[in-house]
């Protein structure tokens, strides 16, 4: 099966990487750019669930007003 990379908003590359960096700081996990296959899953997975949780509680707070 083909992968599609191709981002809907290519602006929008720049700021998710920043927002994935931030996330990576916040649960102690050192990312570099470019290649980061030297992770653990339990590393690239508690970066990608801080993301998730930092998502949803943007959303409740736009949301809940």
């Amino acid at each position: 099966m083909a992968r599609n990379n191709r981002a809907l908003v290519p602006e929008a590359r720049e700021g998710l990487n920043r927002f994935k960096m931030e996330a990576a700081s916040e649960v102690g996990v050192n990312l570099k750019q470019g290649y980061n296959g030297d992770l653990t899953s339990r590393q690239a997975g508690s970066v990608g669930g801080q993301m998730v949780k930092k998502m949803i509680q943007q959303y409740e707070s736009n949301n809940l007003k």
